[in-house]
């Protein structure tokens, strides 16, 4: 998928819901050229990732992108430089773990050649 920055910060109003606020939005698109708006909350800290808001970023997609797909994702930003995203759904009026992965940050000076080749391809 392809995406772009849409924009960060977002506050927003979503009907029955009021003002929201949504930390980064993006726009995609996939290979087959479905279209996707992806809302992100990032969370560091001891700020932990609100099913809440979650529900509200979803909702805010479909009242304001009818006809796209929202993919929910969340960042929680843990220790020794992890970064834990979720993509999340809402099934059942209930929100639900997509797919859970783990990441560790490195400085690019601690990637060997090789790693950094492989990126590249």
């Amino acid at each position: 998928m392809t995406t772009y920055s849409l924009q960060n910060h977002l506050r927003t109003t979503v009907k029955g819901v009021g003002q929201i606020e949504i930390d980064e939005l993006y726009v995609g698109i996939d290979k087959r050229g479905c279209h996707f708006v992806i809302p992100v909350q990032a969370k560091g800290g001891k700020d932990q990732i609100s099913i809440v808001q979650i529900d509200q970023d979803i909702h805010f997609v479909e009242e304001k992108f009818p006809g796209m797909r929202c993919r929910a994702i969340a960042a929680q930003f843990m220790d020794s430089n992890v970064v834990a995203l979720f993509e999340l759904t809402l099934q059942d009026d209930e929100i639900k773990v997509v797919e859970e992965r783990h990441y560790r940050l490195v400085p690019a000076k601690k990637l060997n050649a090789k790693s950094i080749r492989d990126y590249r391809d």
